[in-house]
């Protein structure tokens, strides 16, 4: 097939979408596809809009790539992609609007207020607001941002401006929520849609404080166990959690849902990754990897489950 790679782009997430790309394009180039590689932005849109390929694979990460908005140009040039369509990847980007659904049919989220943050002379009222609000520990960090960027785990009144400041240099709205103290896991989910199938659990141990960016992306920065050492119960329900947020959302093709085990044994599902990396220490090709599908099987998977789903709509 001929097969474009959109990677790069131009959210804080670049460094990690080269890499998913440079993954992604080998991949491909292994199975026999013809591939295009462009690294993406928006002033070089042009470059998509004259695009004569089979399919395109998206490997961008955070604005301009998770978001929707990619997703729409390309249904509106009628190129068929992988992964999910524009409702989707919007919902999941905006973290608030995903929890509320997620709450609303009966997932476990961490208790969470948004706040406007276009106004600086309004940072004061949303300190007291969040004083009021919530108890120390809390995060604060961007509503639609990826890779834990701009967050900050609060643990001192004196420290609440600061992570507002710097949450809102990523993003005109921030999510406050709970912090919840536990066990990091993630769920990736693939699968024909209507027919999605969870992987194995994995379980994150951080080398710092929290799955911080360093921690998932520079090696040695944290340890992945697969399977997660959860007990078969927790197990089953961290994987039927994952699907029904990743249909709930209407996901396509794949995703990757986080979740915290708190202190009472419960999944506390913090969000959905449309775009999960996929980096040579990526946790999705983690978890394949013990089901017997290599890097480049999964990639291939991808392609051949965007297919089938385009021939369903068909």
């Amino acid at each position: 097939m001929k097969i474009a790679v959109l990677y790069g782009g131009t959210s804080g997430e670049r460094e990690v979408s080269l890499s998913t790309g440079k993954g992604i394009i080998k991949a491909l180039e292994n199975k026999g596809h013809i591939v295009t590689p462009i690294d993406f932005s928006p002033d070089k849109i042009e470059e998509v809009l004259k695009l004569k390929v089979d399919l395109v694979f998206i490997g961008l990460h955070g604005r301009f790539g998770e978001d929707g908005k990619i997703q729409g140009l390309l249904d509106m040039l009628e190129i068929p992609y992988v992964g999910s369509g524009v409702l989707a990847s919007a919902l999941a980007m905006d973290k608030a609007k995903s929890k509320q659904i997620f709450s609303l049919n009966g997932l476990h989220t961490a208790k969470s207020e948004v706040y406007d943050v276009t106004d600086e002379t309004r940072f004061d009222r949303i300190e007291k607001e969040i004083k009021r609000a919530f108890k120390l520990p809390f995060v604060i960090k961007p509503n639609q941002e990826g890779s834990t960027l701009g967050l900050s785990i609060v643990k001192n009144e004196k420290d609440i401006r600061s992570a507002i400041v710097m949450a809102a240099k990523s993003d005109s709205m921030i999510l406050v929520e709970d912090y919840v103290k536990g066990r990091e896991v993630t769920v990736p989910v693939m699968g024909i849609k209507g027919e999605e199938q969870a992987l194995p659990v994995i379980e994150i141990i951080p080398k710092n404080d929290y799955y911080d960016f360093d921690s998932k992306y520079k090696p040695g920065g944290s340890e992945h166990i697969v399977p997660a050492k959860v007990d078969e119960k927790l197990t089953t329900q961290l994987k039927e959690d994952a699907v029904t947020a990743h249909q709930l959302l209407d996901c396509d093709v794949y995703s990757r849902v986080d979740f915290i085990i708190n202190e009472e044994n419960e999944p506390i599902i913090l969000e959905v990754n449309t775009l999960p990396g996929m980096t040579p220490t990526s946790l999705f090709p983690d978890s394949a990897q013990e089901i017997g599908l290599s890097y480049d099987d999964l990639i291939e998977k991808f392609v051949e489950l965007s297919q089938s789903n385009k021939e369903k709509k068909v």
